[in-house]
């Protein structure tokens, strides 16, 4: 079937591209606040390790 010069195939395949590149962009969403929950993980380890060596001293 075609409809306005277009075929199934075509339509679906569009589609499919919409929704991996909605996919991707939710993986680079996930990743950036990973990246910012790593860092104040870090962040309150250091402080975490610098307060066990202060009590010790």
């Amino acid at each position: 079937m075609e409809f306005g010069g277009m075929s199934m195939f075509g339509i679906w395949s569009m589609l499919i591209i919409i929704v991996y590149g909605l996919f991707i962009l939710l993986g680079l969403c996930a990743l950036y606040l990973l990246i910012k929950l790593m860092m104040r993980a870090i962040t309150a380890l250091e402080l975490y390790i610098d307060e066990k060596r202060n009590r010790r001293l």
